[in-house]
């Protein structure tokens, strides 16, 4: 009877050490923020941002030019070719705005093509270190989650960030 009771146990014990799951947690901001590929798509949408400003700041130029010059002359100017240079100049403002709203929206989505890359990247290493290190799931702190607590599970920011050859 003791033997069946302590086979039982080690059995009981086995199937619950066997059964054990773990969880990891990771701050994929944090890894994101430390990849070289974020300093480098920041470096390139900054370029990218200067170079729209710069364009709308020649445009916006060019407009206040033309309005002064028709200021100076709309005193003088027979009615038509004062209705045609008010009508270029609401043209040029119409372009301005148009130019802006294309330059916010082809930024916008350089901008998420350059992150989802580098998303990606992050979460196929989690992956990884989940399926090496045999975790049921790893919670992202970065994600908005209200509480993850740090001493029932295993913080593997650090080991993402050496998958990914990050110091």
């Amino acid at each position: 009877m003791k033997k069946f009771i302590i086979c039982a146990l080690c059995a009981v014990c086995g199937f619950t050490t066997a059964n054990a799951q773990k969880f990891g947690h990771v701050n994929s901001q944090e890894i994101i923020q430390a990849m070289p590929e974020f300093t480098t798509a920041n470096a390139e949408l900054e370029k990218l941002s200067q170079q729209y400003e710069t364009e709308l700041k020649q445009m916006q130029e060019e407009l206040q030019k033309k309005a002064e010059q028709f200021e100076k002359e709309e005193a003088t100017l027979p009615e038509n070719i004062k209705q045609r240079r008010n009508q270029e100049l609401q043209d040029l403002y119409q372009r301005i705005q148009q130019t802006y709203q294309d330059n916010q929206q082809a930024l916008n989505k350089a901008q998420s093509e350059k992150l989802q890359a580098i998303t990606v990247k992050v979460r196929d290493a989690i992956k990884v270190i989940g399926q090496e290190g045999g975790y049921v799931y790893i919670m992202d702190m970065g994600s908005g989650i209200p509480y993850i607590s740090t001493t029932l599970s295993t913080d593997v920011t650090a080991q993402v960030k050496a998958k990914l050859g990050i110091k």
